[in-house]
């Protein structure tokens, strides 16, 4: 082959290998299972594609990847005032996910850092409506307000919020000591208490057991041998001699004895 030929098949192969290297990249993108491809043609939203290849005209189309996946933000500790009056500082985690990536995109600039500032003013908006006590013994409940209330403003972005968790609740070290002289008087209020009914339980079965002998007089003689029994039943030298109760009877009612 002359040099003719070389020539003419350089000038077919180079401009080829000039394409596969400049413009194949720019032109084929590979999207993941849980990537999605938003698609601009000449700066207009054409729609989202994937997962799989996906096809671009070079320097007429332009690509934005969005991951659906599932994106946890920590927000920051916030300190604020409860309802009641009381200084807490309070920091919480956001679950949520992308589930419109053309939205995601066009209606929003920064879709993470606008979510993160959504559960930043609704975290400290909510606490703040809220008492200490529903904050520390209802946290089920404050984080579902908080979830519906974030979803509700980063739902026109395309973004779904999964869950909210209020992680941490920490209070003042006076506060603390309070809260725990206080759950210390309540303690021993319902000790007290508990005494109580026992004292009360106890004397009123006295009062039946007294009842019910004064109206069966053999039980009395009954309980007689029974504590005999008892004493009797330890080791020591007590000799008991058994009167009968019949004797004292007539004192018991009152009188005395006839001749």
């Amino acid at each position: 082959m002359n040099t003719k030929v070389w020539l003419d098949i350089l000038a077919w192969v180079l401009p080829v290998t000039v394409i596969a290297v400049v413009v194949l990249p720019s032109a084929v993108r590979i999207l993941r299972e849980y990537e999605r491809g938003v698609i601009f043609r000449l700066g207009k939203l054409l729609r989202a594609k994937g997962p799989g290849i996906v096809l671009l005209i070079p320097f007429v189309d332009r690509m934005v990847r969005m991951d659906l996946r599932v994106v946890t933000i920590d927000v920051p500790k916030q300190e604020m005032m409860t309802r009641d009056n009381v200084p807490v500082t309070v920091d919480a985690v956001i679950y949520f996910r992308v589930v419109d990536p053309e939205a995601a995109v066009v209606k929003v600039e920064h879709y993470l850092k606008a979510s993160s500032l959504i559960a930043q003013t609704t975290l400290r908006s909510v606490i703040g409506q809220a008492e200490l006590d529903d904050l520390l013994a209802r946290r089920d409940k404050i984080n579902q307000t908080l979830q519906e209330i974030i979803d509700r403003h980063t739902d026109p972005w395309g973004v779904k919020v999964t869950a909210v968790e209020v992680r941490d609740v920490t209070l003042p070290d006076d506060m603390k000591r309070t809260m725990a002289r206080q759950a210390e008087s309540e303690r021993e209020r319902r000790s007290k208490i508990i005494h109580a009914e026992g004292e009360f339980q106890a004397a009123e079965r006295m009062v039946q057991a007294a009842a019910m002998i004064s109206r069966e007089p053999i039980a009395l003689q009954l309980r007689y041998l029974q504590t005999m029994r008892e004493i009797s039943s330890e080791q020591n030298t007590t000799t008991f001699l058994p009167i009968p109760l019949e004797i004292f009877a007539p004192f018991l009612r009152g009188g005395a004895p006839k001749p």
